[in-house]
């Protein structure tokens, strides 16, 4: 899942969906149904009729991230892929996504230069060195909340030693 949605905008929302069954060639009955309960268990389902152009930036990435799952990845890589949403936007969507991942069980892969982001949203934090790119240290992120959600995390005071710690291994110079 990339930083554009790329959804094909003469596409209606459901089309989008089955797109990565059509070009796979696994548009069986049952991966239609079970794509088509992916949108309607994640409030989507009743803008299956509508275009792109017709939804908003958040719901354009979970039409995106429902046709990636309809084609029941082993795991999923989401490069920057909320980078092209507002800040507002953004932090539902991260909900929104990380509560898909967990409940469909997927394990991801985030690419992102967002710290919060990383924080809030993963259970291990992986800094890469400069190019060429090497593992320089590998973070275990544990915020020992039940119901976690990036929203809840960004409030838990182990947020901020995160943050610092990570801020400090980028070795960012401002």
């Amino acid at each position: 899942m990339l930083q554009k949605d790329s959804l094909l905008e003469w596409r209606t929302i459901l089309s989008n969906v089955m797109f990565g069954l059509e070009i796979r060639h696994i548009k069986t009955k049952q991966n239609e149904d079970y794509a088509i309960s992916l949108l309607k268990k994640y409030g989507l389902y009743d803008f299956k009729d509508k275009f792109p152009s017709e939804l908003s930036g958040g719901m354009r990435q979970r039409v995106a991230l429902i046709r990636t799952l309809a084609v029941k990845p082993k795991i999923l890589l989401l490069d920057e892929a909320f980078s092209a949403l507002d800040s507002q936007t953004r932090m539902m969507v991260t909900n929104d996504i990380y509560k898909i991942l967990r409940e469909e069980h997927i394990t991801a892969l985030i690419v992102t230069h967002d710290i919060s982001e990383s924080i809030s949203m993963s259970d291990r934090v992986i800094v890469l060195t400069n190019r060429p790119a090497k593992i320089k240290n590998i973070y275990k992120i544990d915020f020992e909340i039940q119901n976690r959600t990036p929203i809840n995390c960004r409030k838990s005071p182990k947020f901020s030693e995160y943050f610092d710690i990570l801020w400090k291994e980028l070795d960012v110079h401002a």
